[in-house]
């Protein structure tokens, strides 16, 4: 450190000094703005217990916020307008553990929605939208228990495909309702319900091809045998045209005859 002060000025300022102080105002910034540590504006995050908790509850959102930190473990963006689940919407949380999508408007949920937090993730609530199908890929190798309580649901084969493979929450199960069915009769019942009285919906569904094929083929098989006849119709008309033609012709015999007479007149 070198002294810059004159012999008349009482007070010394450290050269060195300044530099530290504007190193650890860059090194303060980058920090703030580091993924990791950066806060939506439309959220208020907390360090609770040690972990990142993102609270976007009731802010008006109609999507997913694309800037979430990385070291998020619990995301609560229940009481939105979000209306669809993109892919990827939370690929760089890698540990996210609890995930609250409850009251939105949500319909639509992309089969690669939740890749990136299929590992980490451990409660997943979807509870309380719009939705009435995912495809089956959507909740691929999700270990965490999921709530789809009190969704407008359309029971058919691949409804009963997904919930299969998932770990649904036992206090909301029986709230998963069938909202519309391919059979109307189970329309308004708990879908663990009808699955464990012994209904299998994708025999529906085969059933329902089934008969679709059966009544082309068996369009196909009309229009060939209403060609056949209009065939053979049309053919015997032709035929008997031709047969009264020559008919009409007169025989050898009776030209013989003709011919005789001439014959005998001359």
């Amino acid at each position: 450190m070198q002294d810059i002060a004159g012999p008349d000025m009482p007070w010394k300022f450290p050269i060195f000094d300044g530099f530290g102080l504007l190193w650890g105002l860059l090194l303060g910034l980058f920090i703030a703005s580091a993924p990791g540590m950066a806060c939506p504006t439309s959220c208020h995050c907390i360090e609770k217990s040690g972990m990142t908790v993102v609270q976007c509850m009731s802010r008006n959102l109609e999507r997913v916020p694309p800037d979430l930190p990385r070291d998020t473990v619990v995301l609560l963006l229940a009481s939105n307008h979000i209306t669809h689940i993109p892919n990827h919407a939370f690929k760089e949380l890698h540990y996210l553990q609890e995930l609250d999508l409850s009251h939105n408007d949500i319909e639509t949920v992309d089969l690669g929605a939740f890749q990136g937090v299929s590992d980490s993730l451990l409660v997943l609530d979807l509870s309380n939208n719009r939705i009435q199908s995912v495809p089956k890929e959507a909740f691929a190798r999700l270990r965490a228990k999921i709530s789809l309580s009190n969704n407008p649901w359309h029971c058919e084969c691949t409804l009963q495909e997904v919930l299969r493979e998932l770990r649904l929450d036992p206090e909301t199960v029986n709230e998963v309702i069938c909202y519309t069915a391919v059979q109307e009769e189970y329309a308004g019942k708990p879908v663990i319900q009808v699955l464990d009285s012994g209904i299998n919906f994708c025999n529906f569904h085969h059933k329902t091809t089934d008969v679709a094929m059966f009544v082309t083929m068996f369009g196909w098989f009309t229009m060939v045998i209403a060609y056949v006849i209009y065939y053979v119709r049309h053919n015997q008309e032709d035929a008997r045209r031709h047969l009264e033609y020559l008919k009409s012709l007169p025989s050898s015999s009776q030209i013989s005859k003709d011919f005789d007479t001439i014959s005998t007149v001359l």
